[in-house]
This record gives structure tokens, C-alpha cells and sequence, in this order.
């Protein structure tokens, strides 16, 4: 018994002696960590690590300074130095320090991207290292070099510049008002009275030549007289003619006129007939008033063709050209879409909205656009011919200029300055600045305007970079 107790005891101190060995070996071979390379902390240690922030326990993109919680009582996650977001390049477990030695530092920049750089270590105002920039980091076309771990962290994404059709809708609002051009009255040239109203009121529908009345007038019946002594005496040709013109002045419609000549008797009153057709929208005639001339009886508009008055704002009229096709949609009919053409655009600006108003002339077989009915209008400003375009993503727009990032290929973008032209759907068109085919940085951008100094790089064209 003894002696297997002994053997086991013996066995236990070899494995813990080989153990140790181990140890205590891998601790003599494994290289010193080079300056400027993260290395990989164990997560306890990182636990234990004082946090530098707080952020959400769900992973949202909630942080704070301090310790927090959530309003269902959670503590917030407690973030240390090591587990923040670093864009520095791990160390590769095959590079040793005789790698690490060949890379020769060029010189030492500016933590914050600010123009400025120092041959030796150096911090800034607030305590921050500056990072040294290696030999073969920079290039002398102004490009900006970044490692594949670093595209990959910062999700930067290209697309290629390419011919596309830019639609750059303008939306406004607008009212439907009557077509001036298709409303008249019904008035008299001489003083009369109305003897009879015929069954027609405000609102009805009435065709040209309906009977809207019947008319007795002194003026009237006198050049009626003339006119029929005219016609039973054998006078000549032209007092023919003036007698019948005499009726023509006075506005006694064609077809009483005509009955006349037919009957070639004189009836104590003449009808009166719609000049055109159209909906009724006043009626002031009643049975037996007394009318002087240009009193109106009637007012007659058309429906069939209705304007729509629109106002543009004042940024969006260099959009605007006569004959663009226009869809209006009526706020009373969402489901209803009326195509017109752009007919007028109003000389005057508003003052106090700062728009200007076209007019839009729309068909209405249907009758459903009522005037003073509120529309929506959509103008496609667009040109059908495809331009050469680029996310608008992928623009980097100081107010002054405009510039994008080319992926050159291999970690490489160039800095480009653009001159940009309309936008839409998501797109800007490029006029000058890129070819057909160049791949720009649509995502991520700004992440390597920070990371590589941009503005250093940019100083090429840039005035505020260009100190000597």
C-alpha cells in the first residue's frame, strides 16, 4: 500500500517538473513585443483594466463616461483601453524584430491630422505620441496608402463611375383654377327685360345654342321692323345689308335672325341662347327684371381644360422650361395621376415665399379637377441623354470643393477634385475630375480622411495645405 502511494506521488512530481520546463522555455523563446504593434491581451486581463468608457450591455451604439444603466435597471458594459476600437495593425506571429528593424522611419506626424511633422518622437499639447510614417507609407502623387486590415475594419466600398440617366424630380404644390380662356357671359347691348327664364340653374351643364331665355326690347323690335321692310321692298342690295348689320350690333342672336328671314313676321319677344358650352357657374337673370347693357345674366366656363398654378420654389426655376411634362396628382383623387404640359412661367417672383408659379394645362374629360382643388405636381428636370455619374456617397464636399477618393488598387486612393452637376435619385452627375471606369470610395471615406491625414494629402489643390 505504501509503496503505491510512493509511485503515485512520484509520477505527480515529474508531470508538474516537465510542466514547468515548458514554461519556463517558452517564456526564454518568445520574442520581446516590437514598438507600435497591438498585442493580444488576455480577456481577464482586459476585464481588469480600467474602463475608458461605458457602452450599452446590447451592443447599441449607446456610450458613456460614466458608470450607467439602462431604464430596465442593467448596468451599462464597462469598455477598457485594450478593447477599443484600434485601426493599428496586429502583429503577424511570424514578424520578428529583425523585420520590425528593416522598416526605416521616415518622419513623425501629427496625431490629430493637423499639417505637421517632426524627424523625431514628439507629443503634442495634449500629451498625444506622434505616429511615425515608415518609408514607402507615402507616395509622391499624393495618394494615401492604407493596409488590407485596415480596408477591411473600415468597410471601405467602390464603385465605378458610369454613364446613367439622372432624374431630378421637383415636387410642389398647387391649386387647379379655370381656364380663362373658356368662360364667357351672357349680357345684353341694349336696354330689355326678360320676359322668361328657361329651366336652367347654377351648376347645370348646358350645350351651345341651348335657350337660356326669352327677351323683349324696344331696340330690338324697331331693327327687326327695318329689317323685314327691307326684305319685302324692292330696296337696293346694300340698304339691305345695313339693316341686317344694325341687328348683328345689337347681339340678336343668328338663329332669331334666321327665323325672322322665314317667317317674315316680327315676334314680340326673341329667344336667347348659350354662347357656348359650358357649366353655369352664376345666374343672376330672373323672370321680368329689367336689364341694362352689360349687366351679366349668365356666366358659362368650360371644364374640359383646367390650369393647374403651381409654385416653384425659387432654388428649383433654372429646372424649369416650357413644355416639360408634368404629373399632377389631386389631393381629393391620390389614385389619379393628370399629365400637362408646362404652358407659362410667370414672370413675377413672390416676395414673401420666395416662389415663382407656372401654369400647367391640363386635360379634365371627366370634369373630376374642380377649380381651387388642392394638387401635388412632379417635374422630371432630367435629360434622358446618360451622363457620367457617382454616388453622391461618395463625394467629399468642403462648400468650396468637391473631391473623391479613386481606388487606385492595392490599398492605394487618390485624392481627385470634381466638378460636380445635377443630382438625383442618389446620384450626382461629374463633369470633370473622373473618366468612365474609375472606381471611387463610396463607403468609409471619412474614416480614411482621418485615419491616413487627407488634408495633408489634399494640398496639392488645397489652399489652406499649400504652406511652404
Amino acid at each position: 500500500m505504501s509503496r503505491a502511494i510512493f509511485a503515485s506521488v512520484a509520477v505527480a512530481a515529474l508531470i508538474a517538473a516537465a510542466g514547468g520546463g515548458f514554461v519556463a522555455g517558452r517564456a526564454q523563446h518568445q520574442p520581446a513585443a516590437a514598438p507600435g504593434i497591438a498585442v493580444a491581451m488576455p480577456a481577464a486581463a482586459q476585464s481588469s483594466a480600467a474602463p475608458i468608457y461605458y457602452q450599452d450591455p446590447d451592443g447599441r451604439p449607446l456610450y458613456s463616461l460614466t458608470p450607467k444603466t439602462t431604464p430596465d435597471g442593467r448596468d451599462y458594459r464597462a469598455v477598457p483601453a485594450g478593447a477599443d476600437i484600434s485601426f493599428e495593425d496586429e502583429a503577424s506571429p511570424e514578424m520578428t524584430p529583425a523585420v520590425q528593424a528593416e522598416r526605416k522611419i521616415k518622419y513623425y506626424r501629427n496625431p490629430m491630422g493637423l499639417p505637421d511633422t517632426s524627424p523625431t518622437p514628439k507629443k503634442d499639447s495634449m500629451g498625444m505620441d506622434y505616429i511615425p510614417v515608415y518609408e514607402g507609407e507615402e507616395s509622391d502623387d499624393g495618394s494615401v496608402k492604407l493596409s488590407p486590415g485596415k480596408i477591411q475594419r473600415t468597410g471601405v466600398q467602390s464603385e465605378p463611375a458610369a454613364p446613367r440617366v439622372i432624374h431630378t424630380l421637383i415636387r410642389a404644390p398647387g391649386t387647379i383654377q379655370l381656364d380663362e380662356r373658356r368662360a364667357s357671359i351672357v349680357s345684353f347691348r341694349f336696354e330689355g327685360f326678360i320676359e322668361s327664364v328657361e329651366n336652367v340653374t347654377t351648376g347645370q351643364h348646358v350645350h351651345k345654342g341651348q335657350p337660356l331665355m326669352r327677351v323683349y326690347s324696344p331696340s330690338l323690335s324697331s331693327a327687326s321692323a327695318e329689317y323685314l321692310s327691307a326684305l319685302n321692298s324692292p330696296l337696293s342690295t346694300q340698304a339691305l345689308k345695313g339693316a341686317r348689320r344694325r341687328l348683328e350690333n345689337l347681339g340678336m342672336p343668328e338663329k332669331a335672325i334666321a327665323d325672322l328671314e322665314r317667317t317674315r313676321e316680327i315676334s314680340l319677344s326673341v329667344p336667347w341662347f348659350a354662347p357656348q358650352d359650358g357649366d353655369i357657374l352664376e345666374r343672376t337673370a330672373v323672370n321680368g327684371m329689367r336689364a341694362a347693357p352689360g349687366d351679366v345674366l349668365f356666366r358659362i366656363v368650360d371644364h374640359r381644360v383646367v390650369w393647374a398654378l403651381v409654385d416653384i420654389a425659387e432654388r428649383d426655376l433654372a429646372g424649369i422650361a416650357i413644355g416639360q411634362t408634368v404629373d399632377v396628382r389631386p389631393r381629393a383623387f391620390p389614385d389619379r395621376v393628370f399629365s400637362g404640359k408646362v404652358a407659362l412661367i410667370y414672370p413675377h417672383l413672390n416676395a414673401q415665399t420666395r416662389t415663382a408659379r407656372i401654369r400647367i394645362e391640363l386635360a379634365n374629360p371627366e370634369g373630376l379637377l374642380r377649380a381651387e382643388m388642392y394638387v401635388d405636381a412632379t417635374i422630371d428636370t432630367g435629360d434622358p441623354q446618360p451622363v457620367l455619374a457617382i454616388p453622391t456617397n461618395a463625394v467629399l464636399d468642403s462648400g468650396t470643393r468637391q473631391a473623391v477618393l479613386v481606388d487606385k488598387g492595392q490599398g492605394r486612393f487618390e485624392p481627385r477634385e470634381v466638378k460636380l452637376g445635377r443630382r438625383g435619385e442618389g446620384y450626382v452627375e461629374v463633369r470633370e475630375g473622373l473618366t468612365d471606369g474609375e472606381p471611387v470610395v463610396t463607403s468609409a471615406n471619412f474614416l480614411i480622411d482621418a485615419e491616413s491625414n487627407l488634408k495633408a494629402a489634399l494640398k496639392g489643390f488645397s489652399e489652406a495645405g499649400a504652406q511652404p
